[in-house]
């Protein structure tokens, strides 16, 4: 049957009528689970449908993320891995060695060479005549920062640690009076809780007769943990008091020297050196007559004096360093005490000190390693006697030593005080962490 084709118009109309209204259903009508790329998600929390946001456009509820599952791992798994790395960051910060702060005030010569020679540290300005010096140093787990001057007075000082290291002078009444003013108003500070910790480097008498410090030491009902004191006295028991260096005599501007090739293999001119003061009736008469009698003042360099000078000018400094640095020994006999500032002095330039191996009249402690048990404690390659009448036949035998021979004991002996120092800025640092710093 043949249909018309009006009626099969119409027919195509209806068709796509039905259809187009079907679509329209199950795009605005249907409520079938959409898939998962399509559908529409509800939100839980935010404004009512219709309510602007922020005063933006409207915010409606049902808003279309299609990688929102995705989303949620993404961020799920970045805050994991910010927890780890807060987590790794904190164990870091556990594990890192903690630093401590002390303070060092040189109120005596011996600062200097506890600063620059033992612990190595800058000062600035380098003037050694300035009116105030500081510098700043790392040594073990502390930071050391360091005044001294004329300038550094006491409320002056810029104090922002509560460890302090006070560096004095105990030789003569006059120092005493002036250290202890020192000690006074370290003590308030530490009565008003502005310093915890206190050690004293104490340039002490060469009797050993230190008894004015005594009641301010820890152990006697005081504030002064540590107590680092010059010569053989009997305090050190290594626990609270130790022996200190005396050292090279900062006080009269002798330097820092640093060994070279040429302080090491050069050939000197002279075997032996004594520039000094000779006192009457003592060991360095006996000294200067065994030079003169066996003819061997030719062969060293000797300049006696009958005064001792505290200071020294430019020519002198240059002359004794100059002797120094051309023979082969330095002689050094005893004073008011067996250890003098010559010996160190020696050790700085590669010349052996003679050492007159006597202990002195005084409260020091006797014993079989006394005197300068600290440095015979060391191993110091030094020529010890116990009379200067020994000399004429130590001085036949380096004579007949070979340059070889003189350049290696000239090179061991730099090396053995060069590890000195260090030894002794261990110690100090150790010691002070350990007392200052053992509860953490």
């Amino acid at each position: 049957m043949k249909i018309p084709k009006r009626k099969l118009f119409l027919l195509v109309i209806f068709a796509y009528v039905a259809f187009s209204l079907y679509a329209a259903y199950n795009v605005f009508f249907s409520n079938k689970t959409m898939s998962r790329v399509h559908r529409v998600v509800k939100k839980e929390a935010g404004p009512p449908s219709g309510v602007a946001r922020d005063g933006g456009a409207p915010f409606f509820a049902d808003e279309w993320n299609p990688w929102e599952d995705e989303q949620v791992e993404y961020n799920s798994a970045l805050n994991a891995k910010r927890e780890a790395f807060k987590q790794h960051m904190a164990k870091i910060e556990r594990n890192k060695p903690k630093r401590y702060k002390v303070q060092i005030w040189g109120k005596a010569a011996i600062g200097i060479y506890l600063w620059e020679h033992i612990l190595e540290g800058p000062l600035n300005p380098t003037d050694k005549v300035a009116q105030w010096r500081e510098g700043e140093l790392q040594s073990g787990k502390i930071d050391f920062s360091f005044y001294t001057g004329p300038a550094v007075v006491q409320g002056h000082v810029p104090l922002d640690m509560n460890s302090l290291v006070l560096v004095l002078n105990g030789r003569e009444q006059q120092k005493v009076s002036y250290s202890t003013r020192w000690l006074e108003h370290v003590e308030s500070l530490v009565q008003s809780h502005t310093v915890s910790h206190v050690a004293v480097v104490l340039l002490g008498n060469e009797h050993c007769k230190n008894d004015w410090i005594a009641p301010h030491l820890k152990r006697n009902g005081g504030f002064v943990d540590l107590l680092f004191v010059v010569y053989d006295s009997p305090w050190v028991n290594d626990k609270d008091v130790f022996q200190w260096p005396l050292g090279v005599a900062t006080y009269r501007q002798f330097p820092m020297i640093r060994a070279n090739a040429q302080l090491i293999t050069s050939n000197r001119p002279y075997l032996c050196n004594f520039l000094g003061t000779v006192y009457k009736n003592s060991s360095r008469e006996t000294l200067i007559h065994v030079l003169k009698q066996s003819g061997l003042d030719k062969e060293c360099i000797t300049t006696a004096r009958e005064k001792w000078l505290p200071q020294e000018s430019a020519d002198s400094l240059k002359n004794y360093q100059t002797a120094l640095s051309q023979s082969e020994l330095t002689l050094c006999p005893v004073g008011i005490n067996t250890e003098c500032y010559r010996i160190y002095e020696a050790c700085s330039y590669g010349s052996v000190p003679v050492v007159e191996d006597v202990l002195t009249a005084g409260s020091c402690a006797p014993g079989p390693s006394s005197p300068l048990r600290l440095l015979k404690a060391a191993g110091a390659p030094f020529i010890f006697i116990s009379d200067w009448k020994e000399l004429p036949a130590i001085l036949e035998r380096e004579r007949e030593m070979s340059q070889e021979q003189r350049v290696d004991r000239r090179r061991r002996l730099l090396e053995w005080y060069s590890s000195f120092r260090q030894q002794m800025k261990e110690r100090f640092t150790e010691v002070i962490e350990e007392t200052f710093f053992k509860n953490g």
